[in-house]
């Protein structure tokens, strides 16, 4: 039996590769660490499309786009209506992205970059009861992100936090929402079409929505005193650990430590309290430590999800939009596995095995 396509190559890429054993992550020839360090969001997406997004421009020609793009997509935050503002924040969001035209050229491509990244902050403010802000095209990606959520001109570590989230999660090998939008995109059908089936594989909790448990189990913990006693009882219980495990890397997930250099940069700045990142720090040695011994033959180490809960929570975001900000990142990356597809793959189409009942005589 084919258990989820384990061991199955199912494209070729220039986009990104994954060393499970090695613990690495290279985005078209950069080391993550390298980018993260070097890097705004608006230059990964340049870095992803080029030669593949036609018309491609340079990294800063493409933040000016992409400031005139959120500008474009603010006059779609009017839709937001009673009854969209009672979903969820993930489903009012996709529900706005599904009013973009489709194309698969530079404009819509940028469109569905700023889309998530606009109406995030604006249907989180509209459901706690304010207005939403206009976007500031000038501004960084981020920065703009942090403005219209706040109302308040972020401090540079907060930009330099987000940022870093952004291009560590923009793009991570063949996941379920990245395959999604390849499978769309091999019918020949636009980018939006590709951007929201993606989109939708994020619904299912197993692929883009642990980092919301990761703070219910850090404030059931509550201090550092505790953490071994709760997290032994919760193992005993055969409960799972959030934060922990990954169904590719057999060692740390690199982007772990991004994340948590990311929320270091606050803690320095004042933006999150010493505690909570102690709290933290002492449930992933003690998480790590109980999972070695309870269960030595599996690979279930620290996660992207685990400290990227506590940067978004630092960062003002709820954790209902969470998957948001997610997507908001991916999205480059979709995009460019998208046009990848159309470009240099064919219509997929895999076979199934039959494991039914024979033919009735």
């Amino acid at each position: 039996m084919l258990n989820g396509l384990e061991d199955v190559i199912a494209a070729e890429t220039v986009l990104s590769d994954i060393d499970g054993q090695a613990g690495r992550l290279i985005i078209r020839g950069r080391s993550l660490d390298e980018l993260v360090a070097r890097s705004r969001y608006e230059d990964v997406i340049a870095l992803l499309w080029a030669e593949l997004i036609a018309d491609c421009p340079d990294a800063a020609a493409l933040a000016a786009g992409l400031g005139t793009a959120r500008v474009r997509v603010f006059e779609h935050v009017h839709a937001l209506d009673g009854p969209l503002l009672d979903l969820p924040a993930f489903d009012a969001v996709l529900s706005l992205l599904t009013r973009l035209e489709d194309g698969d050229g530079l404009t819509a491509a940028l469109n569905l970059v700023a889309a998530p990244a606009v109406f995030t902050p604006a249907v989180i403010r509209r459901q706690r009861g304010l207005e939403p802000l206009a976007p500031e095209p000038l501004l960084s990606h981020a920065a703009d992100v942090l403005r219209m959520l706040h109302g308040t001109a972020p401090a540079a570590a907060q930009v330099s936090a987000l940022d870093r989230y952004l291009v560590t999660a923009s793009d991570h090998g063949l996941n379920a929402s990245t395959f999604t939008a390849r499978v769309i995109a091999s019918t020949h059908a636009g980018l939006a079409a590709a951007v929201i089936g993606a989109c939708c594989a994020l619904k299912g909790p197993l692929h883009g929505g642990a980092p919301g448990p990761v703070l219910e189990m850090l404030d059931a913990i509550g201090s550092t005193e505790r953490a071994r006693a709760y997290l032994e009882a919760a193992l005993s219980r055969g409960e799972r650990l959030m934060g922990f495990g990954h169904r590719v890397y057999r060692v740390r997930d690199p982007r772990a430590d991004a994340i948590k250099a990311a929320l270091q940069l606050l803690t320095a700045a004042g933006q999150v309290a010493v505690d909570r990142l102690r709290l933290a720090e002492a449930v992933e040695d003690a998480a790590l430590e109980l999972l070695a011994y309870r269960k030595p033959g599996r690979p279930l180490q620290t996660n992207l999800e685990f400290y990227t809960a506590l940067l978004l929570e630092a960062l003002g975001f709820p954790v209902g939009a969470f998957t948001c900000v997610f997507a908001a990142s991916r999205v480059g990356g979709w995009i460019a596995h998208a046009r990848e597809q159309v470009l240099r793959g064919r219509l997929i189409r895999p076979q199934s095995h039959y494991v039914g009942p024979p033919v009735s005589a």
